[in-house]
């Protein structure tokens, strides 16, 4: 399974005004484990920043000038993302983004050459409803560190979102391949007859058990009635 977390940064908010990207970044996942296959650009976009966008992401007109223009790229993108799980964090921006730069140069849409678009903020949306589910606000609820996120950027943003999408997925706890692999037979586990052993069985004191008790009171207490063992006696 190939999924490849995408990220954007632009001159403004408007693709159909005539705002561009400055910056794409790409990190890629075989398997839900990091490849270390990346991808990243800083492209000039042909046309002044807006001064809110530097604020955001801190690429100045200067900085792009003698970046390449999107055409010059554009095919390294493509054949780097096809046929790929594309997972964007508010697609519909950077997609709409893409769509307009590939246009510019008589290409196909986006989403014609990948095999899917997920967007992750609907699916954070519908984890945690009623809270804010930006990126930075994920990478706090998730444990996620962010702390070298001073600015946006495109690269940096995706390998966070790689992060949080594990996190929210919850197959996976860590995105590092381990230099070396377990093999079968370090995972094998031995089998042990206990017919050959005297267990003890210790019982709970009246004082333990009188706790035990209380807990399972206050448990079934605070779910309104319905834990599992009063529906088991029922």
């Amino acid at each position: 399974m190939r999924q490849i977390f995408l990220d954007t940064e632009t001159t403004g908010l408007n693709p159909e005004s005539g705002d561009r990207i400055v910056e794409v970044g790409c990190v890629e996942l075989l398997n839900r484990r990091l490849s270390g296959r990346n991808l990243h650009f800083y492209v000039n976009p042909g046309r002044p920043n807006s001064e809110d966008a530097v604020k955001v992401h801190g690429l100045t007109d200067e900085f792009l000038s003698d970046k390449p223009a999107f055409a010059a790229i554009a095919d390294e993108l493509l054949d780097y993302v096809a046929g790929a799980e594309i997972i964007i964090h508010n697609a519909a921006f950077d997609v709409g983004f893409l769509d307009e730069e590939l246009k510019r140069i008589g290409r196909g849409r986006f989403t014609d050459i990948v095999a899917e678009v997920t967007d992750s903020l609907t699916m954070a949306r519908e984890m945690f409803p009623g809270k804010s589910n930006s990126l930075d606000a994920l990478c706090k609820r998730l444990e996620v560190d962010n702390s070298n996120r001073a600015l946006h950027g495109a690269l940096l943003d995706a390998g966070l979102l790689a992060e949080v999408y594990i996190n929210m997925t919850r197959g996976q706890n860590s995105l590092v391949i381990d230099a070396v692999e377990a093999t079968d037979a370090e995972l094998a586990l031995e089998v042990i007859d206990f017919a050959s052993f005297d267990l003890p069985v210790i019982a709970a004191n009246e004082e333990e058990a009188a706790a035990h008790d209380q807990l399972l009171a206050d448990l079934d207490k605070a779910s309104g009635g319905r834990t599992v063992w009063r529906l088991l006696v029922a």
